[in-house]
């Protein structure tokens, strides 16, 4: 077992004194806004956008709690589109789960799936069952 000298000086960050304009830039609050667009299946009378917010403002959790959304995280709706606003970190892998959840409780999970469109931005898209369908002809 020989030892292999490291280099220690070379990755640690630098020190950031208080007071500074570093200080400063570390402290700002990055405010984080997510997308939901759930149209298709909103035009098609198969889902209530007002209820899947409901659903969120209820279900996501600040601090280990739900219900604790207070003024860190905002829900808003504009027709059929949500709009997430978080002053604290909130994932958008997290979004996705609580989408689908919502989805599964409104049985609605066999015909539509959460898909990343942009981003910062998920749709509620149906399953693509036409190709399927046309190769079952063909056979």
């Amino acid at each position: 077992s020989r030892s292999v000298p490291r280099d220690l000086g070379s990755g640690a960050m630098p020190a950031i004194k208080k007071g500074t304009k570093a200080a400063a830039q570390a402290k700002v609050k990055k405010t984080l806004k997510y997308s939901i667009d759930c149209s298709q299946p909103v035009d098609d009378a198969i889902m209530d956008a007002a209820s899947f917010e409901k659903f969120l403002q209820d279900r996501i959790k600040v601090q280990g709690k739900t219900g604790n959304l207070g003024d860190n995280v905002r829900i808003e709706r504009e027709k059929s589109k949500l709009l997430i606003t978080s002053e604290i970190p909130l994932s958008k892998r997290y979004l996705k789960y609580l989408s689908k959840k919502y989805l599964k409780k409104q049985q609605l999970r066999d015909w539509l799936h959460v898909v990343a469109n942009a981003k910062t931005s998920y749709e509620l898209r149906y399953y693509n069952i036409h190709d399927t369908e046309q190769d079952e002809d063909e056979d």
